[in-house]
C-alpha cells in the first residue's frame, strides 16, 4: 500500500490537558505530513453525523455531548500506510489497557476520554472528513525528503 489521509480529532480532553502539541509532533516526527487543521466546535448535527455509526448504541448521546462540550482539533495527515501508523501511535481505545509508548498509554486511562479520534479505514476517512472540511482546506504540498521516510 502507498500514501493515503486520515483524519485525526483532538478531543477536549487532549485540549484541556494541553497536550495537542505533544500529540501533533509525534505524528510529524512518525514522517506523516498535516495537510489541513483547524479549531472547531462542533455542532450537534455535526456530531451525530460523525458518531452515526453508533446511533443505536447507549453511550452514543455521551460521545455527542462530549464532543460538543469544547473545542476540538480537526486535522487530515497523510503519509504511507497512515492511517495504519495513526491507529498504532493511538494505542488501544481503552487508555488503561494502550501500550507505553502510544499517546493513550502515556496520556489516558479511561475509555471515556480517549484524547483522539482517528478514521480507523479509508471508508471512514471518507465519511467523516467531509464533516470537517472542504476540498480548498486540504493542502498538498512536498517536503524535502518526504519520500524517504
Amino acid at each position: 500500500m502507498g500514501n493515503n489521509r486520515t483524519l485525526v480529532l483532538i478531543k477536549p480532553d487532549a485540549l484541556k490537558r494541553r497536550l495537542s502539541g505533544e500529540i501533533i509532533s509525534r505524528f510529524e516526527r512518525k514522517g506523516l505530513k498535516v495537510i489541513g487543521l483547524k479549531m472547531l466546535k462542533l455542532t450537534k448535527p455535526q456530531a451525530e453525523k460523525h458518531y452515526s455509526v453508533h446511533k443505536s448504541k447507549p453511550f452514543f448521546g455521551d460521545l455527542v455531548s462530549y464532543i460538543t462540550s469544547s473545542p476540538i482539533l480537526a486535522m487530515v495527515l497523510e503519509g504511507r500506510e497512515c492511517i495504519q501508523v495513526v491507529r498504532n501511535l493511538l494505542g488501544a481505545t481503552d487508555g488503561s489497557k494502550a501500550s507505553p509508548g502510544t499517546i493513550r498509554g502515556d496520556f489516558s486511562n479511561s475509555i471515556q476520554y480517549t484524547l483522539v479520534h482517528a478514521s480507523d479505514s479509508e471508508e471512514s476517512y471518507k465519511h467523516e472528513v467531509s464533516i470537517y472540511f472542504n476540498n480548498e482546506e486540504i493542502l498538498d504540498y512536498q517536503i524535502e525528503g518526504e519520500n524517504l521516510i
